[in-house]
């Protein structure tokens, strides 16, 4: 791969799916699947911090993701906890910011108390974000932006002359991260789930058949490689 920083994304996402199917063909348990996805998180956040990337999104746990059974709600949650407690040190230590993108409150109160700790803890680090979305929907990030924003114009604090594509984006969870610039999803399966939906407005987009839990260093270098590669006009010529 080139490593001109120009050749780089800022922001890349990745739609973490397989763990389940990855499970199954290893005779495993769904929550084994998922335990084994999670030993990926941190360590893609290392290899995408190494590159010198300073965004990394990542989908965890969708609105939709409630319609699964409750037993396998209650251990993604009981691994997010693991993973708050087991990281935050190290978040720390490499300086990145850990953001929460999605509506918190549903969560388990327990999971909200670790998070809020962690995203304060390493709220001060402004040069590399994580930023894991979880009870999140990308046309729920929309009509919550929109709330936000109309409430601004209500208070006089906001013309309707002043709403641009950039101001709208100020309102979104992701507020302060760049665009998209590269969305990866695992699994071999092709659409974008209603994930990050205005964020990924020119976003590259790059499929791979390779399960979550199998998806390693190797892997994020093939999709960056295939990234550096193309050619993006953003509508020019």
């Amino acid at each position: 791969m080139q490593s001109n920083d120009s050749f780089l994304p800022r922001h890349v996402a990745i739609i973490m799916d397989g763990n389940g199917r990855w499970a199954t063909s290893q005779h495993l348990t769904r929550l084994q699947g998922h335990a084994e996805g999670a030993k990926r998180v941190y360590e893609i956040s290392e290899a995408i911090k190494a590159y010198g990337i300073s965004n990394l999104s990542l989908f965890a746990f969708s609105t939709e993701n409630w319609k699964r059974s409750s037993a396998e709600v209650k251990g993604l949650f009981t691994l997010l906890n693991q993973f708050a407690k087991t990281y935050l040190k190290p978040l720390i230590s490499n300086q990145v910011r850990l953001l929460i993108s999605g509506d918190m409150s549903l969560l388990p109160e327990s999971t909200q108390v670790l998070l809020r700790e962690a995203i304060d803890s390493t709220a001060m680090f402004k040069e590399n974000t994580l930023n894991i979305c979880l009870n999140y929907g990308g046309q729920d990030d929309i009509v919550h932006a929109t709330k936000r924003m109309i409430n601004e114009v209500s208070q006089g604090r906001l013309t309707i002359d002043q709403i641009t594509t950039e101001r709208f984006a100020s309102f979104l969870y992701t507020q302060d991260m760049p665009p998209v610039d590269l969305l990866i999803r695992t699994s071999g399966e092709q659409r974008l789930s209603n994930f990050l939906l205005y964020q990924l407005a020119y976003a590259e987009l790059y499929f791979t058949d390779t399960y979550w839990p199998d998806f390693k260093k190797e892997q994020l270098h093939l999709a960056l490689d295939n990234y550096a590669k193309r050619a993006r006009r953003f509508g020019g010529l």
